[in-house]
């Protein structure tokens, strides 16, 4: 898809790789929406990027509803949604004080999981009904997971299940929207700058840098960001998540 002129949607996009990702797609001549918690960081977002911010929890139905038919209106209909938003705590199964509380991991299956799969089914009812572009190509749908779905390391059973559901379920969906030209790819980073990880003293930084084969360092948000308008611009990726970690494999803990 040529992505100048068109509606791109980024959840999480006031931060880390969804404001990296907002970036590239309107150095590309997109139209971009950040949908965000925080309005005042979705607003200041969009504004450097000629676009505009709508206050939006991703695990609320009738937020995600409102967002899009705000989006409608305001820039005319998506044809791009990059679901960046997610939360990434950690917890032991069993710790010090007794098992893990039901609650932190429903939340992060609620952020992470649910608020994808909520922000993806909206858009892609609304693509549907497009007007086909080139090759009956009608939208993309760009979700984010983890290596952790993969290689989840102790205290991360939450994190790892809800971007594991993500890396599960991009297949069937992109296998049932393909009637409709509605292309479905996830991206599975490995350790990568974000504000999360800025949070870290430096020296715990360059050692998790180095434990990466090649590059050896922390992966840049643009990066990610690249990859992302890659896939909006080649036709031919669907159905795939695709690790984006330098070779990294996670160890235990």
């Amino acid at each position: 898809m040529d992505i100048s002129g068109q509606v791109a949607v980024v959840t999480g996009g006031a931060s880390g790789l969804g404001l990296a990702t907002a970036q590239a797609l309107a150095a590309k001549g997109a139209k971009i929406v950040v949908l965000d918690r925080n309005a005042e960081a979705a607003d200041r977002a969009a504004g450097l990027l000629g676009g505009f911010g709508v206050a939006c929890d991703v695990s609320s139905a009738a937020d995600v509803e409102n967002a899009f038919a705000t989006v409608e209106r305001v820039t005319g209909p998506a044809r791009v949604l990059v679901n960046c938003a997610g939360i990434a705590t950690g917890g032991r199964v069993v710790g010090r004080d007794g098992p893990l509380a039901l609650d932190e991991f429903a939340k992060i299956i609620n952020v992470n999981l649910i608020g994808t799969f909520n922000a993806t089914r909206v858009a892609a009812h609304r693509m549907s009904t497009l007007e086909p572009l080139a090759e009956g190509e009608r939208g993309v749908i760009i979700s984010t997971a983890s290596v952790a779905a993969f290689d989840g390391q102790i205290g991360q059973a939450a994190y790892s299940a809800s971007k594991g559901g993500v890396a599960a379920m991009t297949l069937p969906i992109a296998r049932e929207l393909a009637r409709f030209g509605i292309r479905v790819v996830t991206i599975a980073p490995g350790l990568f700058e974000t504000p999360l990880l800025g949070t870290l003293p430096p020296e715990i930084q360059v050692s998790l840098g180095a434990a990466i084969p090649f590059p050896a360092r922390l992966g840049k948000a643009s990066e990610f960001a690249d990859l992302a308008a890659h896939i909006v611009a080649n036709t031919y990726l669907n159905g795939e998540t695709i690790r984006l970690d330098g070779a990294l494999r996670m160890a235990p803990k």
